[in-house]
Order: C-alpha cells, then sequence, then structure tokens
C-alpha cells in the first residue's frame, strides 16, 4: 500500500491495490475482509425488527402505547447517537476535522457505537473508502452503481440505501483506518460493538420502567426509545447514502454527484448539507450558507469552547468561495 496522506485528513489520495486480506493481530480482533453468514442473519435482523417497529408505530401512536416519557427516550437517544456518528464517527475519526481530547474521543466512539451503525473502525474504513471513490466504481454506496437509467437509479438507490451491507466484500480496515487499529483504546470500543448495542437497546425500556414502576412503561420504552429510534437513525443514515448522491442542489464544486438536501438537515444533525462536505471533507461544519441548521457543527463549537475540542477546521469565508461553482452568465 503507498499513501501521500494520512488517511484521516479525508482527502482521497490512498492507493488501491487487490491482494490478500490483511493479517496479524489487529485483522484477527476486528475481522477479516468477508462477512460470514451469521453476521449477515444479525444484519438482517437488525434491518428488518426496527423497520417493522417503525411500521407498527403509526397506528400505535393513537392508543395508549405512547407517552410524554416514551417521546422524550425516543428524541434524546436519537439525538446522542445522531451525533456520535456525525461529530465522532463521520467528522472526527473519518475526517479529523478537528482534535479532541483522549477523554471526548473515547466518548464519541463509544456515543456512535450506540447509533447500532456498526464498529467504529469498520464504519470509519468504509467512509474513507466511499470519499476515494465517490459515486465511481470502487465507492461501496453509490447510487449510479448500475447506470443512469431510472431502472438503473432505483437500483443502485436501494443498493446505496442498505443493499450494500450485505455485500460479502469488506473493506480493509489495516489500510483504510490504520491510524485507528493501531489505537488500543479505540481497537477496544471497536470489539465491544455488541455491548455498546445491548446498552444502547437496554437504557430506555430500564428507564421506562424504572420511571413508571410497571412492566408496561419498561415495553413502551424499549418500543419507541430502542426499536422506533434505531430505525429512524438508521434509515436518515443511510439517506445521506442514497438520497443526498442523487438529488438536491449543487452549490459547490466536487467530483461526484453529493447534493444539499434542506428536509433532512435536521434530523441527519447537518449531514444532508453533503455538496459542502464532498466538495471540502475536513469541514467542520456543513451548513455553510445562510439558514442551514447543523447542530453537529454547533456541539463541535462548544466542545472548543470548553477546551475539549481545539484545532477545528472552520471553513472561512474565502475558503467556501473558492468552492463555489461559476455560473454561467446570460445574455446581457
Amino acid at each position: 500500500m503507498t499513501s501521500t496522506t494520512s488517511p484521516s485528513s479525508g482527502t482521497d489520495v490512498i492507493e488501491e491495490k487487490s491482494g490478500a486480506a490483511a493479517s496479524g493481530p489487529a485483522a484477527a480482533t476486528l475481522g477479516g475482509d468477508r462477512k460470514g453468514s451469521v453476521e449477515q442473519i444479525a444484519l438482517l435482523l437488525f434491518i428488518v425488527v426496527p423497520f417493522l417497529a417503525l411500521v407498527a408505530a403509526v397506528p400505535l401512536a393513537w392508543g395508549r402505547g405512547l407517552s410524554w416519557l416514551d417521546v422524550g427516550l425516543l428524541v434524546f437517544f436519537y439525538f446522542l447517537g445522531c451525533h456520535g456518528i456525525t461529530i465522532g464517527f463521520h467528522r472526527y475519526f473519518t475526517h479529523g476535522s478537528f482534535k479532541a481530547r483522549r477523554p471526548l474521543r473515547i466518548a464519541l466512539a463509544v456515543a456512535g457505537s450506540m447509533a447500532v451503525e456498526g464498529p467504529v473502525v469498520r464504519w470509519v474504513a468504509d467512509h474513507r473508502k466511499h470519499h476515494k471513490f465517490s459515486d465511481a466504481e470502487g465507492d461501496p454506496h453509490s447510487p449510479w452503481r448500475y447506470g443512469e437509467s431510472l431502472p438503473a437509479l432505483m437500483k443502485g438507490l436501494w443498493w446505496a440505501h442498505l443493499g450494500w451491507m450485505f455485500d460479502e466484500e469488506r473493506t480493509p480496515q489495516e489500510k483504510y483506518a490504520p491510524d485507528l487499529v493501531k489505537d488500543p483504546a479505540i481497537r477496544a470500543v471497536s470489539r465491544q460493538f455488541m455491548l455498546w448495542t445491548v446498552v444502547s437497546l437496554g437504557l430506555p425500556p430500564l428507564i421506562g420502567g424504572l420511571a413508571t414502576m410497571s412492566w408496561w412503561g419498561a415495553f413502551t420504552g424499549f418500543f419507541w426509545g430502542s426499536l422506533v429510534r434505531v430505525a429512524l437513525l438508521h434509515h436518515v443514515t443511510w439517506s445521506i447514502n442514497s438520497i443526498c448522491h442523487a438529488v438536491g442542489k449543487r452549490p459547490f464544486k466536487s467530483r461526484d454527484r453529493s447534493g444539499n438536501v434542506w428536509w433532512l438537515a435536521i434530523l441527519s444533525c447537518g449531514e444532508s448539507w453533503h455538496n459542502l462536505h464532498h466538495s471540502d471533507p475536513t469541514s467542520a461544519r456543513h451548513g455553510v450558507q445562510r439558514g442551514q441548521l447543523d447542530s453537529s457543527a454547533r456541539i463541535i463549537r462548544w466542545f472548543e469552547l470548553l477546551g475539549w475540542a481545539h484545532d477545528v477546521r472552520w471553513p472561512s469565508a474565502e475558503r467556501i468561495s473558492s468552492r463555489r461553482r461559476v455560473r454561467a452568465s446570460g445574455p446581457a
């Protein structure tokens, strides 16, 4: 493998080579380069069961199966996991948009793991590979994988949204995330993914049951705070891979088809301002235009003010201007 810069920079410079899977202790603890049948079955259950819960949530909401406590659990754990992904897994671990003190670094790894989207090292490796080949051959989840016709795009959207996760091939973690593989604490959090999944799914029913002192409170807490919350967060995250690479405004120059989708901004914690992100991957702020809400950038700013984060890569006005598309002028 050859590289002209650190993978954590978020730039597309790592040379791709085919060959045998990575070997050694790190590879053994983090998994090889092929997914086993047991893992694929577990993945299917994690996708189907929460989605069915989301479908069932609509009629249940009209009965007595929803309380303000349930809403609070859903909202709190949703945005905890969402910001764990957007600030931690994405802007920090994948792209190095800022530097964090050790306790915050570990906390972000744990918070992202509680989104139930996979171990941190694997998540980061997949996303760095996505940026290297964005919307081109080699991209793990481009919606343009099968072509540009309507049938091909429909098939590609399905692939980008969740089909790619069933692909047997894994992104080599020692190649795309060597910095995380070498970090014992982050490697440990990554190996403990199932533990953090149990914690994430178990806390809402525990809180609901204790707050109401009833099994029904535990059940509704699990339904809304665990199943519905995970399903909603998963589909919002997957929509960044699918929808935001198929539609949306593209005011900034990028070599792919990433677009800004405004109606996903709040639920995605600012990730759906995706065009700027692919134009400037290491930027700590994605919503750079007036009125573009980006809660992840706001929280990073709080971390900076508290002294927990430093060397934050805030985009300057000049940097933003240099990335804008030049509009062709019309007739005088």
